[in-house]
Order: structure tokens, then sequence, then C-alpha cells
């Protein structure tokens, strides 16, 4: 399959406007690099249609090979519909723009230049975070990482420290349980 070259340079001339005009900031602008838009897309899909053919009849005499293919057909009078629709819609959004501020420029928002001026760096939001944020730190006991404590590994006995209480972890794990015994009897205790 051969490719018109001239037919590639329109269509890249026609992205190329396209493109310009719809970053300008009047909507009469925008809706011509829409209309550009579509039609380059329309040559592009002819491109990708190949030579031309026939008509895609049947017919047993014809080799298929020879015929046209119908989709970009399709998809160009696609194209030209939904084309069509969002033209119609820049038209009226362009006549109410025009009724309500008698001008077709886009304005800055306010709000925009607010948050453009703002520096992006924010102390609280970007401020380095420490590796160990957690009030209870916790290593890993043994190779496999099934196990946990709060003492450095390799320390000796895991143990845990509340206030001026040191404790056993295995003997804290154990107050977890439901029904732990190994707790002394306290006033609450001595009221039941």
């Amino acid at each position: 399959m051969s490719v018109n070259l001239t037919l590639l340079t329109v269509m890249g001339a026609l992205y190329a406007c396209a493109i310009y005009l719809i970053l300008e900031r009047s909507l009469t602008r925008v809706l011509l690099g829409l209309m550009l838009l579509a039609n380059a897309t329309n040559l592009l899909i002819l491109a990708t249609g190949g030579y031309a053919g026939l008509a895609p009849m049947f017919s047993k005499d014809i080799d298929p090979r020879e015929f046209n293919d119908p989709l970009p057909q399709a998809l160009i009078l696609t194209s030209i519909v939904i084309s069509f629709a969002v033209t119609a819609f820049m038209l009226g959004i362009i006549y109410r723009t025009w009724v309500l501020a008698r001008q077709d420029e886009i304005l800055d928002d306010l709000e925009d230049l607010r948050v453009a001026e703002t520096p992006s760096f924010d102390a609280e939001d970007d401020a380095e975070i420490p590796v160990e944020t957690s009030e209870f730190p916790w290593t890993m006991i043994g190779s496999d990482g099934t196990g946990i404590s709060d003492t450095p590994a390799g320390a000796g006995t895991a143990t845990v420290t509340v206030g001026d209480l040191t404790i056993k972890a295995d003997d804290a794990a154990a107050e977890e349980q439901p029904g732990a015994r190994n707790v002394a009897s306290g006033p609450e205790e001595d009221k039941k």
C-alpha cells in the first residue's frame, strides 16, 4: 500500500493549524481549529483505506482484492456527523457568551491565577517523613519473619516496657488472652 505524499502533507498542515487554533483564547478560533481537526482526521482515515477500487458490489467474476474497503468510508461519514454536532454545540456556546459578555475571549479565572501564584512546596505535605513513624517500633524475630518484638534482634529475651514496669513479651501476650490467670488480683478483682 502506498500513500499519496501530497495527501499526507495536507493532512499534517491541517493538524498543525488545528492544534494552533485550539490553543487560542478566542472561541471562534477554537471552533475553526476543531473543524480543521475533524477534516484532517477524515483525510487520515481516507489515507488508511488504500487505493481506490471498485464499488463493493458482489460479483463472482471480480477478484475480491479489487474491491474498495467500505469501512473507512463509513468511518468518515460517522466523523462528519460527529463534527457537525460538535460545531453546532460550539456555535451555541459562542452565541451565548456573546449575548452575555459581548466578547469572544475566554478570561482568566481569579482562582486559577491564585493557584498559579502559590509556591509548589508545602511545608506540611512535602516534609521528609522518618523511616519509623509508629510510636510502637517492632523488630522481626527469626529469619522467616514469623515473630515480632519491640527489642532489637539479638538482644536476648523480648520484653515489653510500660511506664516503670518491664515484663516478658510472652507474659504480655498471655495477659491479652481471655481468662488469663497471670494477672495479679487488684481492686477490681476483690469486688467480685
